[in-house]
C-alpha cells in the first residue's frame, strides 16, 4: 500500500511539474475575413472588399485577435483564440448573375472564441534560435454576432381623425414591420494551414488559412427565424369576454399568425439547408515565455 501510494505521489508531482514546465505563448494577429452565405460573393478566400467611398459606413472586411497557446511538445499545441470580425456581403460583386441582380448587401459584426489543436511538421516548439515548419489545425469555437429582428405591428384601419374602425370582417385590419437588430450566438468548427517561422529563440511569426463552417444561417441576415418575430397588437378595440385586444382572439389572431408565418418565409433567401462560412487570411506574431519545455518520456 505504501509503495502504491508514493508510486502516486511521484506520478501527481512529475505531472505537476511538467504542467509547470509547457511554454507559453501570447500574440496577435489580423488579417482579412469574409462570409460565405446566401447573399453576396462565393468566393472561400479574398473576396473584393465593399465600395470605399463609404468606408465610414461599411468598413473593411477584417479580423482582428489575440491568442494563447500551451506548447505540449515539439510538435502539438492548444491553443485559444479570442477576436473580432466585420464581414461584407454584396450581391453586386458576385460572379453568378441571379445574385447581381439581386442587388441585396450588408455587413456583421462577429466576436468569437475557440480552442484549437495545432499540429506542427518540424519542431518548432524545441529551443532553438529559429526554424520555419509548417502545420495543420482544427478545433470548436463559438461566436456572437448581429441578427434582424421584427416586430409586426397588427392594427385595425382607423379614420380620418385616427381612431379605429370597427371590423368588418376576420381580415380587415393591416400588419407593418418595424426592424431593430439583435444577438445571436451560434458554434462553429475551424480548421486550415498555417506557416511558422521562430526567431531570436522567444519570437514567432505566422500566417495562416482558417476555415470556419458556422451552425448558422443568419450570418448574412438571409433568415428569420421565429423568436426573432414578435406581434404586437392594437388595443383600441377589446374582446369583452378577454379584456384584451380584439386581434389577439379568434379569428383575427388566427390570420395574423398565418400572416407571421408569410412574413417570415418572404424574408428568407436561398437555401435553408446550407450553412454560413466564415473564413479568414491572417498573419501573426506571437512570444513564448516561461520555464522550457519539458518533453522526457
Amino acid at each position: 500500500m505504501n509503495k502504491k501510494l508514493l508510486y502516486s505521489l511521484m506520478t501527481a508531482f512529475v505531472s505537476i511539474t511538467s504542467f509547470k514546465a509547457q511554454r507559453h505563448e501570447i500574440g496577435v494577429k489580423a488579417g482579412m475575413t469574409n462570409l460565405v452565405g446566401d447573399i453576396g460573393q462565393t468566393e472561400f478566400i479574398l473576396q473584393q472588399p465593399m465600395s470605399l467611398s463609404n468606408l465610414s459606413e461599411n468598413g473593411l472586411p477584417a479580423y482582428i485577435g489575440g491568442l494563447y497557446r500551451m506548447n505540449f511538445n515539439p510538435y502539438q499545441t492548444l491553443r485559444f483564440d479570442v477576436g473580432y470580425s466585420h464581414v461584407q456581403f454584396d450581391d453586386r460583386m458576385a460572379k453568378e448573375e441571379y445574385r447581381r441582380n439581386r442587388k441585396m448587401w450588408g455587413t456583421n459584426n462577429i466576436l468569437s472564441a475557440s480552442a484549437i489543436f495545432e499540429y506542427n511538421f518540424l519542431p518548432v516548439n524545441n529551443e532553438q534560435k529559429g526554424m520555419l515548419s509548417p502545420y495543420i489545425f482544427a478545433g470548436i469555437g463559438g461566436m456572437v454576432f448581429d441578427v434582424t429582428q421584427a416586430t409586426l405591428n397588427h392594427d385595425f384601419k382607423r379614420d380620418t381623425d385616427g381612431a379605429a374602425l370597427a371590423p368588418q370582417n376576420e381580415i380587415d385590419f393591416v400588419t407593418t414591420a418595424t426592424y431593430s437588430t439583435g444577438k445571436r450566438a451560434t458554434m462553429y468548427i475551424p480548421f486550415g494551414v498555417g506557416l511558422k517561422y521562430k526567431f531570436n529563440n522567444n519570437w514567432m511569426l505566422f500566417g495562416e488559412l482558417m476555415f470556419s463552417p458556422t451552425l448558422s444561417d443568419q450570418l448574412d441576415y438571409s433568415k428569420l427565424i421565429e423568436k426573432d418575430v414578435k406581434s404586437s397588437f392594437n388595443s383600441d378595440i377589446l374582446d369583452p369576454t378577454t379584456g384584451r385586444s380584439l386581434l389577439m382572439s379568434s379569428p383575427y389572431f388566427n390570420v395574423s399568425k398565418e400572416r407571421e408565418q408569410y412574413f417570415i418565409n418572404e424574408r428568407t433567401v436561398g437555401d435553408t439547408r446550407s450553412k454560413d462560412w466564415i473564413n479568414s487570411v491572417t498573419v501573426g506574431l506571437s512570444y513564448s515565455f516561461g520555464r522550457p519545455p519539458c518533453y522526457c518520456d
